[in-house]
């Protein structure tokens, strides 16, 4: 009986019985086996768009493991994109971005996983800036909202001047990935456009958001009515 059986137990066995004619042997050869256990992979890395990535999963085992990458972020039966102990990412994208599963297998036990994030960089882009009307005197928030990794800081201007809060009557507000321009009494001369600037380290973008009145709006459907009536049927 061996006990605490480890890899250098492995081999032949030989069982000699001697008796009075001559000796009888019986051979045996001991297989170890030794479930999967990662012992190296990278560590969580931040990168900028477009950079080329490597990640590393060293394994042991016996019979050897097989090491296979998983990205987490994508759809089941889409996510396996490396059967190596190195995953290459050339240009990699925000969209690859997220958590990377390594899985260490080789039918002994079950496998040993770990997990490396991986996070990408990006400039600024304003993925949601639209035109708001309000009537005079009422409440009204003006939305600017941008996609950005590092999240981006916000700045609003009207014509090529700075706002910035309790300045005219006005509120800025910035969370997350959103910031909001809010009049709590709109006059005339709050009417007209804005842009809101989104920055980061990597960049910054823009977009012109406008404040308008719902007469002005009222008087277009009126003239888009009488357009209509002129047109012959």
């Amino acid at each position: 009986m061996i006990q605490d059986v480890d890899v250098y137990d492995e081999g032949p066995y030989t069982c000699s019985v001697q008796t009075d004619n001559h000796p009888k042997t019986s051979r045996v050869h001991l297989i170890v086996q030794v479930p999967p256990q990662i012992m190296n992979i990278s560590s969580d890395i931040t990168v900028n768009e477009g950079s080329s990535v490597t990640l590393l999963c060293l394994a042991i085992g016996r019979p050897e493991p097989t090491v296979t990458w998983r990205h987490l972020s994508v759809k089941e039966g889409q996510g396996f994109v490396s059967e190596d102990e190195y995953l290459e990412i050339s240009g990699i994208t925000r969209d690859q971005s997220g958590e990377y599963e390594c899985s260490a297998l080789n039918d002994v036990a079950a496998p040993d996983v770990r997990k490396v994030k991986i996070t990408v960089n990006y400039p600024p882009y304003i993925s949601n800036a639209k035109n708001t009307g309000v009537s005079l005197g009422q409440k009204g928030i003006l939305r600017c909202e941008a996609s950005a990794v590092p999240l981006a800081e916000f700045q609003w201007f009207k014509e090529e001047t700075r706002l910035a809060t309790g300045l005219d009557g006005v509120r800025i507000e910035n969370k997350g990935r959103m910031s909001t321009l809010t009049f709590f009494n709109v006059s005339e001369k709050d009417y007209g456009n804005y842009t809101c600037v989104a920055t980061n380290k990597l960049g910054n973008t823009n977009a012109s958001i406008t404040l308008y009145g719902y007469r002005d709006v009222n008087k277009m459907n009126k003239f888009l009515q009488f357009l209509w009536k002129m047109v012959p049927v």
